[in-house]
């Protein structure tokens, strides 16, 4: 096994643990030209924007469902626990957008994760709230629910990644 770089002005090759036979690449990451494409495990991944990041779409997906789930509740929620799970969940997405922007300094990356993981932390927190509080749709909040679970776990994972791998 072996660690290979190669680099130009066009373009950058990085990968980790390799074999020479059977290849196995354990990851690698492709720069061409702002884009990046990375290879791990067995998936491959183009990323060019925060816009391809799993935990952006997934994140903006579920708050426009919480933006659209809030606006069904009593009146006098909508400016209460209305108003704020529509910020924390939007404030995922907004979070993680900032710290792509910020890609290049990688603590500044990681910590504007964090803040999503804490904002996702918060939706479920409100949700459970809502749960408790007012008879909303069952199905759906425990669906949010769940699905707020697995960006949080998404979200950990990937500040894992950037922590051990982003360049």
């Amino acid at each position: 096994m072996g660690e290979c770089e190669e680099e130009s002005d066009q373009w950058s090759v990085v990968s980790g643990q390799w074999v020479v036979g059977k290849l196995q690449v354990a990851s690698c990451r492709l720069q061409v030209a702002g884009c990046e494409l990375r290879v791990a495990g067995q998936g491959v991944d183009i990323v060019k924007s925060y816009r391809d990041l799993e935990i952006y779409t997934l994140s903006y997906d579920l708050a426009v469902r919480i933006h659209r789930m809030s606006l069904t509740l009593p009146k006098y929620e909508l400016y209460e626990e209305g108003s704020q799970i529509r910020r924390s969940s939007k404030g995922i997405t907004s979070s993680i957008v900032e710290g792509y922007g910020r890609r290049r300094y990688k603590a500044d990356f990681i910590k504007f994760l964090i803040y999503a993981h804490a904002s996702c932390d918060e939706t479920t927190l409100h949700l459970n709230f809502i749960k408790d509080t007012h008879e909303v749709d069952e199905t759906e909040l425990s669906f949010l629910l769940n699905e707020y679970y697995k960006l949080g776990k998404k979200i950990n994972k990937f500040i894992e990644y950037v922590a051990k791998e982003w360049k």
